[in-house]
Parts: C-alpha cells; sequence; structure tokens
C-alpha cells in the first residue's frame, strides 16, 4: 500500500501545511527534555543476521512509564495554562496513555481522572492507580471510555488530554523521530506500531521532514486494526474492539478525527497487519534474544521480520513502544505455552 505522494512531501517544509510540523516536534522536544527519557537505540544482532540489514531497536521501554506516550502526554500538558491544569484532567486510554497522564499529572501536582474500558490488563490499571489518579473502568472499548471522558469534561469541566488526536500529542510522540535520524542518519525505514496514529504520524512528520526518502511503515493487529480501516475506506470507520495481544493498539480512530487521520493517510508509506500466533512470536524474540521485555503492541515491528511481512533495504529502526506486559502472561507467552 504505497500512499506517499510528492506533494504531500513538498508541504512538509511549509509551516502548517499538515496538522503538526517539524517545528512543533523540535519545541516539543525541547521542552520535555529532562522531564521525559531520551531512549537507547540498539543494534539487534540477531535480526541483521536474519534480514541482512542493519536493524536497530529503538527502546522506549526505558521511559519512566514503560512505554512511548511520556512523550506526548508531557509535552501536552506542559503546554496547559494554569487554570486548565488546576481544573483537572481526564482521559481515556488502554493503559499506556493513561499511566502517562497520571504520572506526568502526579510530576506536575494536578489531579487526574483515567477511563478505560474493561478490556485493558489489570497490571495496566494498577500501575495507573499506584500513581495517584481516579479510575473510571466504563464498558467493552474504547469508545465508550471517550463516551465518559466527554461527560466528565462538560458535567465537572475537567481539562481532557486525548490519546492520540492532539497536535500537541502527537509532537510530542514525533520527538522519537528527531532522535533516532540523529543517532542513524543514514536511517532508510522505520517499523513503527500503529494505533490511533498518534505514534506513526508524528514519527513520520519528524523523519520525512528531514530525510524524505525514509520509509514509515505501519504494523498492526488483524483484530480490529482501526486506522488501516480508515485508509482503505478513505475516511474514519467504526470498528469492533476485539481482545488480542497487543492490546494497546486497540480502540477506534474517532470517527471525527482531526489530526492523526490525515498524517497517517498521506505519509504512511505501508500498513501490515498481524496475526495474534505472529505477535507471539514477536514477544518471545524479544525475550530470547533480544534481553527486552515487550508487550504485544511493542513487539509488532520484530513481529513483523519474522513473519516475513517487511522487506529491507536499509538501516531500519524498529520502535519498541512499550514493555508493560503482564509478568505472567509474558512468562507463558515466552514459554510457549499460550499465546
Amino acid at each position: 500500500m504505497t500512499i506517499m505522494k510528492s506533494d504531500v512531501l513538498s508541504r512538509l517544509t511549509e509551516e502548517k501545511a499538515l496538522p503538526v510540523t517539524l517545528a512543533d516536534i523540535e519545541q516539543a522536544a525541547a521542552r520535555i527534555v529532562g522531564r521525559v527519557a531520551r531512549t537507547p537505540l540498539i543494534r539487534s544482532r540477531t535480526l541483521c543476521e536474519r534480514t541482512g540489514q542493519p536493524v536497530y531497536l529503538k527502546l522506549e521501554t526505558h521511559q519512566p512509564t514503560g512505554a512511548f506516550k511520556l512523550r506526548g502526554a508531557m509535552n501536552a500538558i506542559l503546554l496547559l495554562d494554569d487554570a486548565a491544569r488546576k481544573r483537572g484532567l481526564v482521559t481515556a486510554s488502554t493503559g499506556n496513555h493513561g499511566r502517562a497522564v497520571a504520572y506526568a499529572a502526579r510530576e506536575l501536582g494536578v489531579r487526574a481522572i483515567i477511563c478505560m474500558s474493561s478490556l485493558v490488563p489489570a497490571n495496566k490499571v494498577e500501575a495507573i492507580r499506584s500513581l495517584g489518579a481516579e479510575i473510571r473502568i466504563v464498558g467493552l472499548s474504547q469508545d465508550d471510555a471517550q463516551e465518559e471522558v466527554e461527560r466528565l469534561t462538560e458535567s465537572r469541566g475537567l481539562t481532557p488530554i486525548p490519546p492520540f488526536d492532539h497536535a500537541d500529542v502527537v509532537a510530542g510522540q514525533g520527538t522519537i523521530g528527531l532522535e533516532i535520524v540523529e543517532n542513524l542518519p543514514e536511517l532508510a525505514a522505520v517499523l513503527v506500531p500503529l494505533s490511533g496514529g498518534g505514534l506513526a504520524g508524528g514519527i513520520a512528520v519528524a523523519v520525512k521532514a528531514l530525510k524524505p526518502q525514509i520509509r514509515v511503515i505501519g504494523i498492526s493487529m488483524e483484530r480490529g486494526a482501526a486506522m488501516h480501516a480508515a485508509i482503505a475506506a478513505g475516511k474514519p470507520v467504526a470498528i469492533r474492539e476485539e481482545e488480542t495481544l497487543a492490546d494497546s493498539l486497540g480502540g477506534g480512530i474517532g470517527l471525527q478525527n482531526h489530526v492523526t487521520f490525515t498524517l497517517c493517510r498521506d505519509l504512511l508509506d505501508d500498513v501490515i497487519l498481524l496475526s495474534e500466533d505472529e505477535i507471539a512470536e514477536g514477544i518471545r524474540h524479544a525475550a530470547r534474544n533480544e534481553s527486552v521485555t515487550v508487550e504485544g503492541a511493542g513487539a509488532v515491528g520484530i513481529a513483523a521480520i519474522l513473519a516475513d511481512k517487511v522487506g529491507l533495504s536499509g538501516p531500519t529502526a524498529i520502535i519498541i513502544s512499550g514493555g508493560n506486559i503482564a509478568p505472567k502472561m509474558h512468562q507463558k507467552i515466552v514459554a510457549g505455552t499460550t499465546q
């Protein structure tokens, strides 16, 4: 699915031609420095040998919250005025964004309510609770949780921090792209977990503005891949959220999506879908061969290579987006006793 267009490339150099610009991302990088980790980019010997190409892992598992989401949440919250912070924060989350908002809120002395569906794993719920945020478990989908956010925003005047469809959140996630290009100037491709599109869209803006020839490939699961369905339909569409090992990639993108659909539609060079077995193999490989604990969403780039679903033709970075998997589940997957 090659969807890159030359006119879009040229627009990347024009201020505000897209919902998020390179300047926005550079400003975010300066804003969050010291509050968010600059994560390591390590060479994978096993994946280099398998592909015959230089392959590197960008370890967002090294963030204080165990996932990349802290970048976007911190940037968005730092940009709020005092009045908006004092009203309190609210968000919907499949786990990692909620943890990021809770962490940032605690660091900045702000109260937060995190709304999640019953599909969010218990370990992620407890991690958020331990940071002092109030938790609301609502319904069976991210959309149900978002309805609660909208209700609380209206009834209590809380300030929403969207999980992905917000320019400040996207700019924060895009700082990963800046770091990769700085550390690996010869970069040819980036493999990015794809859900609501905040991570993929932000990275695509950053790397393509700096080096337009870099390919950005979104990777998702076969079960309820909302952004893939939206790109195929040419507009945001409703999808049924399903249980998956890549639980952080679940949920819709919002039928009124304002930012990330445009970025992913215009900037992603391809989208790849994976089975549950393939995702499990990615988790196992990371543990057995890379000594890295990853959740399903964080393993999809590795999984795509192992499944021979992506061809590499130069130095490639894989975004290991998070490691917040329940320990018992991780043990079973690595042992091969369950998906």
